[in-house]
């Protein structure tokens, strides 16, 4: 990939149609149809998109239709290429667009850096994934999560997780957050120890770490506000992303996923997952909403009271592709 890059990202419920088939099918067979080459699809935990129609994984009835995440990367003509093919059912879904870069730039001071892996991959011994997060914890990012991958193309070819099967080339990533010196550190140790994978990097900002608010969201256009935290934080005797997705959602924001990480850490924490034998989960979540600056700014304070000691906040501005946006 030599082009400018650009990243496509579409949240909707797994079992969304379009024509006879599946949404979630269609897309990726247009992401192998062009060639894209990474995309990784990942299943969601809770979330609702714009009609509130709430999808959890906490109730029988409710974890059949769960939020999916699809995430695309590849130079600009040929995600635009996908962008012109998208199914007519995207529109229930939310669809945005952001520029992505191989390498950092000296003006960042925050940047996410995205490594792709395969879910089989091996370093120093251990899943790469561990030894990942092991190395941005030394070298000082804030915070760092493995989220697995459950279909995708890699350079350009299907790979799709299947029963029964090692699965061993279907992608997954580990996302980081962190100053643009620490993240720097890390980078030539991350190509030695795991054979120069693929990584890309986008400014954002830090809003708040374990209970410090370090700066209010972006202002400029519409925001993409994560929260980065374990399946072991509370609030209200609920999981912490339970509870921000119910406020969102009774409040009336447009949409909100949680994706449930295997690995990961955040601030001082030491790097976790979940483990056998536990009474409670300790799995890393990652809930993001989109919406425009004002909205935004509410859902901060809602995400704010709810992480008084930890947790990682951060923004960042999209383009919204679908829906179209609207006024607030």
């Amino acid at each position: 990939m030599n082009g400018e890059l650009l990243k496509l990202t579409a949240c909707f419920g797994e079992r969304e149609r379009a024509g006879e088939g599946l949404l979630v099918d269609a897309l990726f067979d247009d992401f192998d149809r062009h060639c894209v080459h990474i995309s990784v699809l990942m299943r969601g935990v809770e979330g609702f998109g714009l009609r509130h129609h709430l999808r959890t994984d906490r109730l029988l009835t409710l974890s059949e239709d769960l939020p999916v995440m699809a995430v695309a990367l590849d130079e600009r003509v040929r995600i635009e290429g996908v962008l012109e093919e998208l199914p007519g059912a995207a529109e229930r879904g939310l669809v945005t667009l952001e520029p992505i870069r191989s390498s950092l730039e000296p003006a960042d001071e925050e940047v996410r850096l995205t490594v792709y892996l395969h879910r089989r991959q091996r370093a120093a011994g251990v899943p790469a994934f561990v030894t990942a997060c092991d190395l941005l914890r030394r070298h000082g990012v804030a915070g760092a999560t493995a989220l697995l991958g459950v279909d995708g193309t890699v350079e350009g070819a299907r790979r799709r997780a299947r029963f029964l099967s090692a699965n061993a080339d279907v992608p997954m990533t580990v996302v980081a957050v962190g100053g643009v010196e620490s993240i720097a550190s890390a980078l030539p140790s991350l190509d030695r120890l795991l054979g120069s994978p693929l990584t890309t990097t986008e400014p954002l900002r830090v809003c708040k770490r374990d209970g410090e608010v370090i700066a209010r969201p972006g202002t400029d256009g519409w925001q993409r506000l994560t929260l980065y935290g374990s399946e072991s934080a509370t609030a209200g005797g609920h999981a912490v992303h339970h509870e921000l997705i119910r406020r969102l959602r009774r409040e009336g924001a447009r949409g909100a996923t949680a994706v449930r990480g295997i690995w990961g850490y955040h601030g001082d924490h030491v790097p976790h997952g979940d483990r056998l034998f536990q009474l409670r989960r300790r799995a890393p979540i990652v809930t993001t909403v989109v919406d425009a600056p004002d909205r935004i700014a509410a859902w901060f304070e809602i995400a704010d009271e709810l992480t008084p000691e930890r947790g990682l906040l951060t923004s960042e501005p999209v383009a919204i592709v679908r829906p179209q946006p609207v006024a607030s």
